[in-house]
């Protein structure tokens, strides 16, 4: 296990549509050596594999499931076969955004890898409110208190109140870590590697089970019409969905569909999609009715 003397381990933590995907972009465009990511992607139909492939980034997808529980026996066989084959100078994993980083922590340390850093990234539009209804008070807290670096992200979207607000009660939930003001996860410099720090003893994941659907709705799809279908999930007609994503080939080209709670956002993709897929998570979802929608809207 000589491996984790040599690479170096960072963990990017954050609920559904915080920005992880954004900032692992950004982030290994600094990394020096061979980088691995490696997506626990929620639902079948994996995304982020892909969009991080078409950025020339190398990357690994375990499969549906919470690596706090079901996965965590993959999890950690994976990483060992990870060093094996590729032994790449860093290994970032991307765990599911309803999984706490406290079940990829203690993989790690299964694994005698002690000297990870890990990444929480908190959205600043929604962060407080969620927080304070206690919707997800103590997934919040073990992602925070397990953070070595969070950035507060898209501060650009709400009032500066909001913002500062949202940096006081991260700073007491932790306030051993460093955190940074970001829009679309840029730091301005590089992100410091923090080894060894303060986190929370007798480690308990916690995490969410959400219902998820996975949609394989063929290609040469109407721009127009996948759009409209991803603003009737936000209506509450599907059920409480919370978040969807989708890489879609249209007529008008490859699409990368995103929405988080109700925001709705497309932006052309960079490579035709080698099949298209939509992954809907949320509680309460009428499968039927949206099967039958995205078949009204293919």
């Amino acid at each position: 296990m000589g491996y984790s003397k040599i690479m170096k381990t960072t963990i990017i933590c954050g609920m559904l549509g915080a920005g992880k995907t954004t900032f692992i972009k950004q982030f290994i465009t600094r990394v020096t050596g061979r980088a691995v990511v490696l997506v626990n992607d929620f639902g079948k139909a994996g995304i982020d594999g892909e969009i991080f492939e078409a950025g020339g980034i190398e990357s690994i997808e375990l499969p549906s499931g919470c690596v706090c529980c079901t996965l965590k026996f993959d999890l950690i066989t994976t990483i060992q076969k990870i060093m094996d084959t590729h032994a790449p100078e860093h290994l970032l994993i991307e765990p599911s955004g309803v999984a706490a980083p406290s079940g990829v922590l203690e993989a790690l340390d299964v694994l005698k890898i002690s000297t990870a850093t890990v990444i929480g990234i908190v959205d600043a539009t929604e962060f407080l409110e969620l927080y304070e209804a206690e919707m997800f008070g103590r997934f919040f807290e073990d992602q925070i208190s397990n953070s070595d670096v969070i950035l507060v992200n898209k501060t650009d979207l709400i009032e500066r109140e909001v913002v500062e607000r949202t940096v006081r009660t991260v700073e007491q939930m932790n306030p051993n870590a460093i955190v940074y003001q970001t829009v679309n996860c840029g730091t301005g410099v590089p992100v410091p590697e923090v080894v060894g720090a303060e986190r929370s003893t007798g480690r308990q994941a916690h995490h969410f089970h959400f219902e998820t659907v996975s949609l394989r709705p063929g290609n040469d799809l109407d721009l127009e019409s996948i759009s409209n279908f991803f603003h009737e999930m936000t209506t509450g007609r599907y059920g409480d969905i919370i978040r969807a994503k989708a890489l879609v080939n249209t007529t008008q080209g490859p699409f990368k569909f995103d929405l988080s709670f109700t925001n709705v956002q497309s932006i052309p993709f960079e490579r035709a999609v080698t099949e298209s897929r939509i992954v809907i998570i949320g509680k309460g979802l009428n499968r039927n009715l949206i099967s039958n929608g995205i078949r009204h809207h293919a």
